[in-house]
């Protein structure tokens, strides 16, 4: 990683610190405050070995002190459980407030744009690369400020007292930071090249297990096997590189520090033998300054050991917002404007598009220009060839693509109106139903409230009833995350009944008779047609019968609407239409 994106990446990590400021605070402050009990505890400590080894003072009459030296023992324990919970509450918070940004990034591109990167990668994203970067917060952060204002705490104490034994600390300090410093760039280094590993593993792992039965059909299991094999080998020794340099950050520290303590404790040794009769100010050098600055010796180092040992979190944190902040950054140009009209639809909607050119989110042109006019009520079928547009346009009538040209909802231009306050007007079914709610009536209701008159005849006309009786629960049965104990087609039947319980202006189907068998096709599709009328209706689909009751059909291919009307004009004329529906015919027969 180069230099100036590392420095960039450092900078926004620091901002982030805005979401969790004030458990940083009370961590430094708690800090702070463990520091001077140190001292304090050090000074205790030192007089009285001084009083009870040269003074022969009785312990009876240094009780006071033994009392407060206990005390300091308790005080600086709790205070260092503090200052953790406290940076641990930071940390929770400011990753609560990353994922909060990521999964709002995510709602604001759609999930068209979402489908163009492995779910794997999002998942590395949310849950991996961010949970990286608690230690950062809750403890890196912190420490920073504790290995500036403890050493000089300390100096402050010793100085006074001794000006050799301040010297020695004052003058190996910065050999520490140096070789942390050093040893540092290579392992964030390590930790980027680290992630974007596991994120290609994660993505490449969860694209075969979706495509295990295709793998196994075509005899690509054991390939997949080796290929998983090799890439997992890989991301271990990169792992393996990561703890390596990890290890010897705290070697170097741990080297460094215990090299400055032994020449502290070597210059008071030769000062008691009279060899080194300097740094006490000409006092003479006394028991009380040698164990106070061998006290605080280790005490000195100690912050900068921790900043060392908590390094490794600022590597890690740097290599995982490098992904993260290029997400959050790049995808702004790449999320659909967000119009801020609110406007009030007591009617059903008129959609009429002129020289509508679907846009990919990079801004390239997924459609010809389109036109037509879908009227108020009006039911339309939308057929073609796979490839040819249809999810696009439908992906821009559900505010998830951009586009050029005007598209205008009963006069409104689409791209002016509030996308939640649009949203609120839709009811859509897609190919692959999704349940994210506990059970089976929050996934029906989705927090609406419906009489049970309502409820009972949507079931019914959905076929949800054909099965309900099955179910353990009934409407409140645990369906487990994804909807886990249906099968596809059940979940299909929810999720249609759950668009028809919706009040909306606009219904839009995506291929809603997918993974249903032939009886349970034709019960939903009669449910959605009885619906339609309620509405205005735009339906995707690859089945051509039944289509004749549609009061419009429309065909595109390559990006275009070639054909426009009713089932009975578009078979009367030669056409696409009419060549589908011939083509089907001969594969029956």
């Amino acid at each position: 990683m180069e230099k100036s994106r590392q420095q960039h990446i450092l900078r926004w990590l620091r901002q982030q610190r805005k979401h969790g400021a004030r458990g940083l605070r009370a961590a430094s402050l708690l800090g702070f405050a463990g520091a001077l009990v140190i001292i304090a505890q050090a000074w205790l400590l030192a007089s009285l070995l001084q009083n009870l080894i040269v003074a022969q003072q009785p312990r009876g009459a240094l009780l006071y002190e033994f009392i407060l030296l206990l005390f300091c023992f308790i005080l600086r324990a709790g205070l260092n459980y503090a200052r953790e919970m406290a940076g641990y509450r930071a940390g929770v918070a400011i990753r609560r407030a990353l994922r909060q940004q990521v999964l709002d990034r995510l709602n604001a591109l759609g999930p068209a744009w979402i489908q163009g990167k492995p779910a794997g990668s999002w998942a590395t994203l949310l849950l991996e690369q961010i949970e990286e970067m608690q230690e950062y917060y809750a403890r890196y952060l912190p420490q920073m400020s504790l290995a500036v204002f403890v050493p000089f705490a300390i100096l402050m104490a010793i100085f006074p007292i001794n000006w050799a034994a301040g010297l020695i600390l004052l003058a190996t300090a910065p050999l520490i930071p140096l070789f942390m410093a050093m040893v540092g760039m290579g392992a964030a280094e390590a930790n980027r090249r680290n992630f974007v590993a596991l994120a290609r593993l994660s993505g490449d792992f969860y694209d075969r297990l979706r495509g295990r039965e295709t793998l196994r059909l075509f005899h690509r299991a054991k390939a997949e096997q080796q290929a998983i094999a090799e890439s997992t080998t890989d991301f271990r020794e990169r792992t393996m590189e990561v703890l390596r340099l990890a290890f010897l950050s705290s070697a170097v520290l741990e080297f460094f520090a215990s090299l400055a303590i032994a020449v502290v404790a070597v210059y008071f040794g030769f000062s008691y033998l009279g060899e080194l009769n300097f740094g006490h100010y000409g006092s003479g050098v006394t028991l009380f300054a040698g164990f106070l600055a061998l006290i605080l010796a280790p005490e000195f180092f100690q912050p900068l050991r921790d900043l060392g040992t908590f390094y490794h979190a600022k590597a890690q944190a740097v290599g995982g917002a490098d992904a993260l902040e290029r997400f959050l950054t790049e995808s702004l140009d790449n999320t659909v404007s967000n119009g801020t009209a609110t406007v009030a639809f007591d009617t059903p909607v008129t959609l009429q598009a002129r020289d509508l050119v679907v846009m990919t989110p990079q801004g390239g042109a997924l459609s010809q220009p389109l036109n037509f006019t879908l009227a108020a009520g009006k039911r339309v079928a939308l057929i073609g060839q796979s490839g040819a547009g249809k999810t696009a346009l439908m992906n821009v009538l559900l505010g998830f693509l951009p586009y050029q040209g005007e598209l205008r909802v009963n006069g409104h231009e689409l791209r002016d109106i509030s996308r939640d306050s649009w949203q609120q007007q839709l009811a859509w079914v897609g190919q692959n139903p999704t349940l994210p709610a506990t059970t089976l009536r929050e996934n029906l209701l989705l927090n609406s409230t419906v009489d049970e008159t309502t409820l009972n005849r949507v079931l019914e006309c959905a076929g949800v009833n054909a099965f309900l009786a099955r179910l353990p629960q009934g409407l409140d049965t645990p369906l487990g995350d994804g909807g886990l104990g249906l099968s596809v087609g059940q979940a299909q039947r929810i999720a249609v009944a759950r668009a028809l319980l919706k009040p909306a202006r606009l219904l839009l189907l995506d291929e809603p008779g997918s993974g249903l068998d032939s009886q349970s096709e034709q019960h939903v599709m009669n449910a959605l047609q009885q619906a339609a009328t309620q509405q205005t209706t735009l339906m995707i689909t690859h089945q051509l019968h039944d289509l004749a009751s549609w009061d419009e059909v429309w065909v595109m291919q390559s990006g275009q609407l070639v054909q426009q009307g009713s089932w009975q004009q578009l078979m009367a004329q030669d056409g696409l239409l009419r060549e589908m529906v011939q083509h089907r015919q001969q594969e029956i027969v």
